[in-house]
């Protein structure tokens, strides 16, 4: 699954483990979810939006989901 991640801490300036400290999960597995690896859950999706202040979809492309 393609994600903005990447792209929304960089607006911002921040790291892959501050995001994590953020939303509660390891640095390993933001990094999982921005080279697509692992796809977030639900739960951890609306966290990462809403920390940004964003939908889950403004972040996470579904397109790819059949």
């Amino acid at each position: 699954m393609k994600t903005r991640i990447p792209e929304l801490r960089k607006k911002q300036k921040m790291s892959q483990q501050e995001l994590a400290d953020a939303v509660g999960v390891t640095r390993q597995t933001i990094t999982s979810i921005e080279v697509g690896r692992y796809t977030a859950s639900l739960e951890l999706a609306y966290k990462i939006a809403h920390y940004f202040g964003l939908a889950i979809e403004e972040v996470f492309d579904f397109s790819d989901i059949g």
